[in-house]
């Protein structure tokens, strides 16, 4: 029995000494580095950060105008968008500046001598004359007692006709002044319809008038006529002075 315990304590006493050895010596070989893994999924989206305190300089708070100075550049031009719908009409702008003289007019037409070795006697007409009687004017074509010019003689004291001598352009008009209502036209045969002209008075003196510019032939007459419109009758027998002048002249032979 003795001896038995004596072999077991031999054989702890060995095992020990070589647990103590291997603490030292041996030690295993390092392990080689591990396969990198696949990149990890993007993590969530952050909570929006407060805003930032307003841009200083030494001097203090910078001014908007400084602030949109100091961002960075303009990014491109992006695709335009659809058409909004039609704004308010503005306010009326300033007159613009005035433009640029334009280029002369052709040569206008000499009035005096004209074609075919006419003399300037045969290329003149005109006229006035001045009805001056006191009685309304009768409804009729009207006549007159003073004559101002009738040069070469184309106008009629006797009817108040122009008659057309020489064809060509004309102007015609008239003026009358009285304190009663009054209607005039101008009549002529080369005219669709006579032109009509009317003033209403209440018993303040007026003055109206009318004119026209004729393209005549030869023979081809212009006269004067009263018509009656809203005349009354108390208007008829007004007899308070009246005066009608009737006025053509030739502006340019055909």
């Amino acid at each position: 029995m003795g001896g038995f315990h004596w072999l077991g304590v031999l054989v702890g006493v060995a095992s020990f000494l070589m647990a103590v050895e291997c603490s030292t010596s041996c030690k295993g070989t390092d392990g080689q580095p591990g396969v990198v893994g696949s990149p990890g999924r993007d993590g969530l989206h952050g909570q929006k950060g407060e805003k930032g305190e307003p841009v200083l300089n030494s001097e203090g708070p910078l001014d908007p105008g400084t602030v949109l100075r100091l961002r960075g550049e303009a990014g491109s031009r992006g695709e335009q968008g659809p058409q909004g719908p039609k704004g308010y009409r503005g306010d009326l702008g300033t007159p613009g500046r005035p433009g640029k003289p334009g280029p002369p007019g052709p040569n206008g037409r000499n009035l005096g001598q004209a074609g075919g070795g006419q003399n300037s006697q045969e290329a003149f007409s005109a006229f006035s004359v001045v009805r001056t009687e006191t009685s309304y004017p009768p409804f009729k074509k009207i006549t007159y007692q003073n004559e101002s010019i009738n040069n070469p003689g184309h106008f009629s004291m006797a009817t108040g006709e122009f008659t057309c001598r020489i064809p060509g352009v004309y102007y015609f008009s008239f003026q009358a002044q009285a304190k009663a209502s009054m209607c005039l036209k101008i009549v002529s045969e080369a005219l669709l319809n006579p032109l009509a002209f009317c003033d209403y008075s209440r018993n303040l003196e007026q003055v109206f008038s009318g004119g026209v510019v004729l393209e005549l032939t030869a023979n081809q007459k212009v006269w004067l006529e009263s018509f009656k419109e809203q005349q009354t009758a108390a208007e008829a027998r007004d007899s308070r002075p009246k005066h009608i002048t009737f006025t053509g002249f030739l502006l340019f032979r055909n």
